[in-house]
């Protein structure tokens, strides 16, 4: 790597946005569909067809009416019987099903087709990489800050998906840089543009309401730190943009909502969390909505945000209050741990990148000219830190590393601060200012091909430290729907493997996914479901049905990773064989011989298997 130029800064800025939209494009085609994007994609219709936006409403629906203006020029069929816009039902699962069923194979293709649609949030994002880190820090910082993005296997997991936290990552970034050049040179236009951006990032993802507390916080930390007396006339204008930034911001959050419920006031809710309904935890209570707020004088207040906003924010804070099954290191917890997402963010970070981190805190120590003004950077990580320790202190349950997407831009632009020790290496070259550039060139490199050498397969990216995709398991994973490493991504995986091996027909498929394994050419041979163990047969507590009864059996047998160690133990068997071939990094497929099943089952204190009480159609 070397000093940039413009022009080769330009070549370079081109040539990586083209490989990542091809990067994005073709594992929007090759994936199956993951636990909820074909949720998404009906709730996506219903706000086109009824102008409500009850379906899926714990996320806004900015990410999926873009995905899913393309697809009703193709009229998908749509049973809306089931829908129900009570308080606490998530009525999109049940249309879900119907939706499949009547759609069929065309389900993929309007996935696809609404994928690609969300593609441009991804190339927004490394726009605004390349843009602050130049204005930060030059050219080189730019190229290299927009590399961390493209190529980020992090990004590339979501980039392709119709989920609203690669959006929320992209228009997160955007709303603080504009807040950033606001900050710097605080005119009337400069805070309109502001709070329009601010506005359309309150329209991904609920978690990023923390931006309208934070933006009085900076703001306040920038004037500290400009060490500048303003005068008293100044102090109100800048007050006075900064609050038509919010205003903006909240009428633009309306009116991607049209004005639904807006105003409403606040006794007139239905909430099914605790902490704003007084609801208990059980089924009943959270279906039928109560309002710990009726009777008292807050009741009166009308609230200026979406009604369907606000209830999407009491549904996930319900969520974390019930708590649900998390998974760390094996470990099953009914709740999660404060430091699940700094533990995610070690082992699925590339290793180049953590090494660039490293070079960016030494170069910041060592040397002034790698650093910013510390009112520009105060920005990037005040931003990073509140949003971690906000995610954090949600400890309901741990299950998506995702959840932290929007810090990565942030974080990106910091770290290229590490471009700048090409120019000192050119102005005053020394020895460890020569060493620590070939450092970032090796870090840089190392972490793209780390990357890519996971392609497509990203989702289940693990860098090299914690055994990269094939142990990830060890340290994530294990619920049904954790996005970490197994979120039913690699279902059409399978069906090529199968396609491939035309001889080899599944016995068992147990497949951790949303969407039937039958609309992808696979026929169905699920386990039934898990009943609690005898004390006698089975030893340590493992566990599992199959077609014919407990225990393994002869024939080709294909398990997700969740399943494979999931706390209901009902696959936990199969670790006890070694696969012959993986779908992914996350369908594992084990071909099991008499002789094979029989020890296992010996082991396991099960009785033995005969020839004639088997019946293996593993050959066609």
């Amino acid at each position: 790597m070397l000093q940039f130029s413009k022009n080769i800064s330009r070549v370079a800025v081109f040539t990586i946005m083209g490989i990542h939209s091809v990067l994005l494009g073709w594992q929007a085609c090759c994936h199956s569909p993951t636990w909820n994007e074909v949720d998404h994609l009906v709730a996506g219709l219903s706000h086109w067809e009824f102008g409500t936006f009850d379906l899926f409403r714990v996320n806004p629906p900015l990410v999926r009416m873009l995905a899913t203006g393309p697809v009703l020029a193709f009229k998908p069929k749509v049973d809306w019987s089931s829908y129900n816009a009570q308080a606490g039902i998530r009525s999109e699962r049940g249309i879900r099903h119907s939706f499949i069923k009547l759609n069929r194979k065309r389900v993929l293709y309007f996935l696809t087709l609404g994928r690609c649609a969300c593609i441009p949030f991804s190339l927004l994002g490394a726009y605004i990489c390349l843009r602050w880190a130049r204005e930060l820090y030059g050219p080189t910082s730019g190229v290299l800050a927009i590399g961390l993005w493209c190529f980020s296997p992090n990004i590339l997991a979501h980039g392709h998906l119709i989920t609203p936290d690669l959006g929320a990552a992209a228009l997160g970034v955007s709303a603080a840089y504009m807040f950033w050049r606001w900050s710097k040179r605080p005119t009337w236009w400069t805070a309109f543009w502001a709070g329009a951006v601010l506005g359309l990032t309150e329209l991904t993802k609920t978690t990023l309401i923390i931006f309208f507390f934070l933006w009085p916080i900076l703001w306040l930390a920038w004037r500290i730190l400009k060490q500048r007396n303003l005068c008293l006339r100044a102090w109100l204008l800048e007050s006075g943009q900064l609050a038509v930034i919010l205003i903006i911001a909240v009428y633009v959050l309306n009116l991607g909502y049209g004005f639904e419920g807006t105003f409403q006031q606040l006794g007139d809710y239905e909430f099914v969390s605790q902490t704003l309904g007084g609801c208990t935890n059980d089924s009943s209570s959270s279906a039928q909505g109560q309002n710990k707020f009726v009777g008292t004088r807050l009741a009166r207040i009308p609230i200026p945000l979406p009604k369907n906003f606000v209830m999407g924010i009491d549904i996930q804070k319900s969520d974390f209050e019930r708590k649900m099954w998390s998974c760390l290191c094996r470990e099953h917890r009914l709740g999660g741990w404060w430091y699940y997402y700094l533990y995610a963010l070690v082992v699925k970070v590339p290793l180049g990148t953590w090494c660039l981190v490293l070079s960016a805190i030494g170069v910041a120590i060592s040397y002034k000219i790698c650093r910013a003004a510390w009112r520009d950077e105060i920005i990037l990580l005040g931003i990073i830190t509140s949003t971690i320790i906000f995610v954090s202190s949600q400890d309901g349950f741990n299950r998506h590393l995702r959840y932290v997407l929007p810090i990565f831009p942030f974080a990106f632009i910091w770290i290229s601060k590490v471009g700048l020790i090409f120019k000192l290496r050119h102005t005053t070259p020394t020895r460890p200012a020569a060493a620590i550039a070939m450092l970032v060139v090796v870090s840089f490199a190392f972490m793209i091909s780390s990357s890519l050498w996971a392609y497509p397969h990203s989702l289940s990216y693990f860098n090299e430290i914690s055994g990269g995709p094939i142990r990830g398991h060890n340290h994530l994973g294990g619920v049904e729907t954790d996005s970490n490493i197994d979120w039913g991504q690699d279902l059409l995986y399978l069906k090529d493997w199968l396609a491939r091996h035309g001889a080899i027909a599944l016995d068992g498929l147990a497949y951790c996914g949303s969407y039937p394994a039958t609309m992808a050419g696979i026929p169905e041979t699920p386990y039934p479901p898990p009943s609690p163990p005898s004390e006698n047969s089975i030893s340590e507590g493992e566990y599992a049905i199959d077609h014919h009864g407990l225990g393994p059996r002869p024939g080709w047998h294909a398990v997700s990773v969740n399943n494979l160690y999931h706390r209901n133990r009902q696959f936990h068997y199969f670790r006890h064989f070694e696969p012959v071939a993986m779908a992914g990094y996350s369908i594992y497929i084990y071909h099991i011989t008499l002789e094979e099943a029989n020890l296992v089952r010996q082991d396991l204190g099960l009785p033995m298997l005969k020839p004639e009480d088997i019946n293996v159609g593993t050959i066609k």
